[in-house]
């Protein structure tokens, strides 16, 4: 079988992306999919998404971590939006279906705007935090983040017994400005740190951005920058969480498998 993909990128978080409106692809293979996002033996990529009709949103986005595990992706959604852009699907606006439930997003001049999931609460973990924001996400605030052994702290508390067993998403931030910070994220599913998350820079903005006079907290990850606007919420929760940034095609082409 000879699959056509096109490969996108949001500040460095890549995706194998697959236009599956006629739905053939095997979504029980996942070793199909773990060997597509190989990037030794396949394209490469932090995860794979298809496209697929639905009858009540503009689209269906269907995601797979590389190791074909499933969760919401903050950036792979972004991506997804372009992607749609591309195929014609959507033009400057869109609601679409991801597995977290409804989304709304906009396009415009190579940024899109995507509107995340209302959070209930942060919850404390001794000195560090826990938010969930469609994929969970251990937060721990640090000093000279870009010096910080992320793969060995991120793996050790990913693999927690206090997240079994499931596990978790595990970020680290440093403050720059009371609206700025810098973030740094081991990923599972990916099982490595990745040079952006989606999902992960909100919960770090959220948890930041609680104790600031901000509204709109501006991000720097080793893939680029990322900005969250969010609304707080008297009862400790989050709402009109919107993720903005860049998505990107990188290449397209076919591949036999």
């Amino acid at each position: 079988m000879e699959i056509t993909f096109y490969k996108y990128q949001g500040t460095g978080n890549d995706f194998v992306m697959i236009d599956d409106r006629q739905q053939l692809f095997d979504v029980t293979d996942l070793g199909l999919v773990s060997k597509l996002c190989d990037r030794k033996f396949g394209i490469g990529a932090d995860g794979l998404i298809l496209i697929r009709n639905h009858a009540d949103y503009d689209f269906e986005m269907i995601y797979f971590n590389a190791d074909g595990s499933q969760s919401m992706c903050g950036n792979g959604a972004r991506c997804a939006v372009a992607f749609s852009a591309f195929l014609g699907i959507v033009e400057e606006k869109t609601d679409f279906l991801a597995i977290d439930g409804a989304h709304q997003a906009t396009l415009k001049d190579g940024l899109v705007q995507l509107l995340m999931g209302e959070v209930a609460g942060i919850e404390e973990k001794a000195e560090d935090f826990f938010v969930n924001t469609g994929s969970p996400h251990h937060i721990r605030l640090v000093d000279r983040v870009k010096d910080y052994p992320v793969f060995a702290e991120g793996k050790s508390i990913r693999y927690d017994d206090m997240y079994a067993p499931s596990g978790t998403n595990v970020n680290f931030v440093e403050a720059i400005s009371p609206d700025e910070i810098f973030v740094r994220t081991y990923e599972r599913g990916v099982e490595d740190e990745t040079l952006s998350c989606g999902t992960g820079v909100t919960a770090a903005a959220l948890v930041y951005g609680k104790d600031q006079p901000a509204t709109e907290i501006k991000i720097n990850t080793l893939g680029g920058k990322l900005s969250v606007k969010f609304t707080s919420k008297p009862s400790g929760g989050f709402s009109d969480i919107w993720l903005i940034g860049p998505a990107e095609q990188v290449y397209s082409g076919k591949i036999k498998v």
